[in-house]
């Protein structure tokens, strides 16, 4: 499975939207995961704090309580970060080690990531942010181009409960 069901698009496409429209709007967006469940017809949303190595370890905590409560489907993440351009991302240990972090980098670029997790593995995308016309506030993105993948790993992976054998969940999913 690589395309996205036409499900879970439907279901994020709005939050990407809304993430747009506060960059083009002058705003940042706020680090936020939408954890969902298709059987129940909910979707609540976590707060990350993307401060330092405890305090992200108890925002991802806090989204894995909120999966399990809610049986989710699936946890979609949307927050700001900063990458690396295309030519750049093979030298990526070599820029750390250098400049301890990519922030730190002459080479890092505002990005916008998303990142849909479910049972069926996940879909990622991480989008540059640029100026909206002449604005040096206003900021947007082109449209996501997600990339699915059966693994993943980190702080913010794995975020879904495991579901027994045989309750593959995605109820209504197409």
């Amino acid at each position: 499975m690589s395309a996205m069901p036409k499900a879970y698009w439907e279901t994020i496409a709005p939050l990407v939207e809304k993430a747009r429209g506060f960059l083009e709007n002058g705003e940042s967006v706020e680090p936020i995961a939408f954890v969902g469940s298709f059987e129940k017809g909910t979707m609540t949303f976590v707060l990350l704090n993307t401060g330092d190595g405890d305090v992200k370890d108890a925002s991802a905590e806090q989204v894995r309580r909120t999966a399990h409560r809610e049986d989710a489907d699936f946890v979609f993440t949307i927050m700001e970060a900063w990458g690396l351009p295309p030519e750049k991302v093979s030298k990526y240990q070599a820029i750390l080690d250098r400049y301890g972090s990519i922030a730190a980098s002459p080479y890092a670029v505002d990005v916008v990531s998303f990142a849909l997790e479910t049972r069926h593995g996940s879909w990622v995308a991480q989008m540059p942010v640029k100026p909206k016309g002449i604005s040096k506030r206003k900021k947007t993105f082109d449209e996501p181009r997600f990339r699915f993948f059966s693994e993943t790993a980190g702080r913010f992976a794995s975020l879904l409960p495991q579901k027994p054998e045989g309750g593959g969940g995605d109820s209504g999913l197409q």
